[in-house]
């Protein structure tokens, strides 16, 4: 594997890893820590450090590490293919079932956020930024609903 695949390949996984957390925010209102994860693996006989997390969920380098990717899917309730992003796996019912919920919640952050921050802006001008972010976020769904690689193109 050339540097430039083994880059793509680590930022695939971080996607992936990202959207799972994000659909697990969506099911259960917080985020799952570290700390969740590495008991769970830990029960599995898995040991997972800080830093591999880390740079696993941020695309700093590319992890193949079959065993581990396995008791991930299994902390996330996923097939292990998706994970590893193998060709022609889909995107898992649960995750293509949260996406809309995702969306939703990264567009009404991001929406608050603008508001904010913008003060005193007229309400006609909040619309059409509202409009504006929700048209770009669904332009991206249909991309991660049909199992394409790129899931990380719903990231706001």
């Amino acid at each position: 594997m050339t540097d430039i695949e083994s880059k793509t390949a680590a930022q695939d996984l971080a996607k992936r890893l990202r959207l799972l957390l994000d659909v697990a925010v969506a099911e259960t209102g917080s985020e799952p820590t570290f700390t969740q994860i590495a008991v769970f693996l830990a029960d599995r006989g898995m040991n997972l450090s800080r830093s591999r997390w880390t740079y696993m969920v941020n695309g700093h380098r590319y992890v193949q590490d079959r065993p581990l990717f396995e008791g991930l899917a299994e902390f996330f309730d996923v097939d292990a293919e998706f994970l590893v992003g193998q060709a022609g796996a889909e995107t898992p019912a649960k995750v293509s079932a949260q996406l809309d919920l995702v969306r939703a919640m990264r567009s009404a952050r991001v929406k608050t956020y603008a508001a904010r921050t913008l003060g005193d802006i007229s309400p006609n001008a909040l619309q059409a930024i509202s409009r504006f972010l929700d048209a770009e976020i669904s332009q991206s769904l249909p991309a991660v609903r049909d199992g394409a690689e790129d899931v990380g193109a719903i990231q706001t």
